[in-house]
């Protein structure tokens, strides 16, 4: 029996909201007939933001939603999305899917949607194909309160009163497709840029985002903060409240990602292994962040994480939608439990991407949508927002799967609430045994207020338009607090969530 020791006094870090953040690219049908349909669809909507995956999204207290991208960000032009929508210019989407973009959502879109779902905003300024005065004007247009050229265009746009910019990346995968840039070359553009994100409301101040590494690009965190932090400027902590890194989950390498409904029982195990790798990441790019910031006053931004396969069959493949099964809400309980126990230095995370694009928590056809798994994980973990990761230790605990996909079999994260409310999250690895949990706490007189259970009946099970509930947030029965103690049976292939108070 695996045993899970939580000492519910001894609190780690402060896990942020944002850790539980979302990411919503001008890519396929996420931002169009996904969360945006427009003031005169058939399907019901308000201020053209479809009324039913608001609704949904709001149940999962989205705390950030980062926009416009992504690869898109740095050909956007923030002016093609401003004034009335019948004369806004068309673009190509050379990214994704060569398809027209009509810019019809643009900045007072976003805004108006991260109103409806009480969020905070990240923008996504262009650095690769923009220029500083672009980026400059844009944060003046959305936060500046006072009379100026830019301040008259946004009222006579329908925006009387300034929006609030909580974060703005300074470009995006510069590295990639965001230029093609070596680190020093875009460090210092990093410096420049940024200077012009202004604070025109002292009391409102815009958290500002450096672009890191692709994955184990270790060397473009140490040359970006060698660039960006000076000696003759400590106190300016490298001009940045966060540097970001992305990190996608590919079962057999970038080429051949696979199918993402048909997979082996070794697919699966490939797959989750890949999702544990991200501990390593953190742990490698966070040990670099230390020689620079030691007092972790500059956030690690994982603002694109998720699993990404091929599309499915006779879609477009620029769009890339896929569909989301028990190996997806693995990979969200695997991941969201590494971004608690690193809470002190992760200070963001934006799941790629919302809505019908990789693992989306929503997909939509036409009038219809549904919750993937990954969604009702994501609304399971939901308590771990704002509260305090507790010291938390598994021991005793078995290997799933065989050889070079051998994996542990759970993995876990604990925190407290203001209240004192205890949240506990477990993932279950394996692809078809049963995990017998012992739980001991420092204190005592804790019962269970809330126990919960995202599984399916296999490891493919995955919602359809026409069975949409094949995957569903349960309640867990399987547990017994006989003689003061806490014990549970995990069934295989599935995330666990309890709430504890006295």
């Amino acid at each position: 029996m695996a045993k899970l020791t939580i000492h519910e006094n001894d609190k780690v870090s402060h896990i942020e909201p944002e850790i539980y953040g979302h990411f919503s690219e001008h890519l396929g049908r996420c931002i169009y007939g996904g969360l945006y349909v427009g003031e005169d669809s058939e399907i019901p909507n308000v201020n053209g933001m479809r009324t039913d995956v608001v609704e949904a999204l709001k149940e999962l207290k989205v705390p950030v939603l980062r926009w416009p991208g992504g690869c898109f960000a740095d050909e956007y032009h923030w002016r093609d999305g401003i004034g009335p929508k019948e004369s806004r210019k068309r673009m190509i989407n050379t990214n994704w899917g060569g398809v027209v973009e009509s810019n019809a959502f643009g900045t007072h879109e976003y805004m108006e949607l991260c109103r409806q779902l009480g969020c905070k905003t990240y923008i996504n300024g262009n650095v690769g194909s923009g220029t500083v005065r672009e980026m400059s004007e844009w944060v003046e247009y959305m936060t500046f309160a006072g009379q100026s050229p830019l301040t008259m265009e946004r009222k006579a746009n329908g925006s009387a009163k300034p929006w609030r910019v909580d974060y703005f990346g300074v470009g995006n995968e510069n590295w990639g497709c965001g230029g093609n840039m070596r680190p020093e070359f875009y460090g210092n553009l990093y410096r420049q840029f940024q200077t012009y994100v202004k604070n025109y409301n002292p009391r409102r101040k815009i958290k500002k985002i450096c672009c890191g590494a692709n994955v184990d690009d270790y060397e473009w965190t140490k040359t970006v903060l060698e660039t960006t932090f000076t000696r003759s400027e400590p106190e300016q902590h490298g001009f940045m409240d966060g540097l970001s890194l992305h990190y996608y989950v590919h079962p057999y390498g970038w080429k051949h990602k696979g199918s993402a409904t048909q997979f082996t029982v070794d697919g699966w195990y490939a797959t989750l292994a890949k999702a544990l790798y991200m501990d390593e990441l953190i742990t490698k790019h966070g040990k670099i962040m230390d020689k620079y910031d030691p007092k972790k006053r500059v956030g690690l931004i994982v603002d694109e994480w998720g699993g990404w396969y091929d599309v499915e069959p006779d879609t477009n493949p620029g769009f890339l939608y896929q569909q989301n099964t028990m190996r997806d809400a693995l990979i969200a309980g695997i991941t969201l439990n590494i971004f608690n126990k690193h809470s002190d230095r992760v200070k963001m995370a934006c799941l790629a991407q919302m809505v019908n694009v990789l693992q989306s928590v929503v997909l939509t056809e036409g009038d219809r949508m549904l919750l993937t798994p990954t969604y009702h994980v994501m609304h399971m973990y939901r308590y771990h927002q704002d509260a305090n990761l507790v010291s938390s230790e598994l021991s005793d605990v078995k290997a799933a799967g065989t050889g070079d996909g051998a994996v542990p079999m759970l993995t876990e994260s604990v925190s407290v609430d203001a209240d004192g409310v205890i949240t506990i999250t477990v993932a279950n690895l394996s692809a078809d045994e049963a995990a017998p949990v012992a739980v001991t706490l420092d204190g005592e007189g804790y019962q269970v207020a809330e126990a919960k259970i995202v599984c399916g009946a296999d490891i493919h099970s995955h919602n359809t338009f026409d069975d949409p509930h094949q995957v569903a947030e349960q309640d867990f029965l399987d547990y017994s607090t006989e003689g003061g103690g806490l014990h549970f049976v995990q069934p295989a292939a599935s995330v666990v969530a309890l709430r504890l108070k006295k």
